[in-house]
């Protein structure tokens, strides 16, 4: 349903003469290893929008960070290393905390609350209920996406809603600024080295399988030269 909302998307947007020079939305067919290698050296801003405290951490938005691509993202996952390691004022941190989450969740999460009071995006669930977006303009294309934004949706995707608008107003001005968006591009490639395979599997050897290093002999060096040269 949502590759379908982004193909359809796509359709509306990069079919509109405004919208269009400047504009276009592009769905990766089977996004895999060998797509990354030309799509992340080209990105300019890597986008992480998961809820705080909801995602396992992962190793692509490192891997923007090392080609230097800045971050908008929520503190989850790897975005809370990568901060720590570069510094907040280095990335566009958007939402709710973990621990606002975690409040949130104590409480009644009612999204027409949100919708109510935001005229964007009660245009934005209107368009999705009247099939602005759907080719043959069915409103039952995107029913069921509604009603889990507006009912069931557990990640309380609304209530980060105007935090990430406001950031990506931040993110086209500082954009604007070339000198002070590179600056942060290079202080994001300058302090990913925390991330290298290197330092990770030294620590797991260290704390997890308690692996003490061990000083070849020559003779053993030599052995895995041979088998090297093999």
């Amino acid at each position: 349903m949502i590759i379908k909302l982004i193909n359809c998307i796509a359709h509306t947007v990069n079919n509109d003469a405004t919208v269009n020079p400047f504009l276009k939305v592009v769905f990766l067919v089977n996004y895999r290893v060998s797509l990354a290698e030309k799509v992340i050296p080209a990105t300019d801003l890597s986008v992480q929008i998961s809820t705080a405290g909801t995602e396992a951490s992962g190793t692509g938005n490192m891997k923007f960070m090392l080609n230097g691509a800045l971050t908008i993202g929520t503190m989850d996952g790897a975005v809370v290393e990568m901060v720590e390691e570069a510094g907040k004022q280095n990335f566009f941190i958007f939402g709710m905390s973990t621990e606002q989450v975690k409040e949130m969740s104590k409480k009644h999460y009612d999204a027409r609350d949100y919708v109510m009071k935001n005229k964007e995006l009660q245009l934005i669930i209107e368009q999705l209920r009247n099939g602005f977006f759907s080719p043959d303009q069915n409103p039952d294309d995107f029913k069921l996406i509604v009603d889990i934004l507006l009912d069931h949706d557990r990640y309380y995707t609304l209530a980060d809603y105007d935090s990430f608008v406001e950031m990506q107003d931040l993110v086209s001005e500082t954009y604007k600024n070339k000198q002070k968006w590179n600056r942060m591009c290079l202080l994001n490639i300058a302090k990913a080295g925390k991330f290298s395979s290197d330092r990770t599997i030294k620590e797991y050897a260290n704390d997890i399988w308690k692996a003490v290093p061990v000083e070849l002999s020559p003779e053993a060096n030599m052995n895995l030269g041979e088998v090297e040269d093999q």
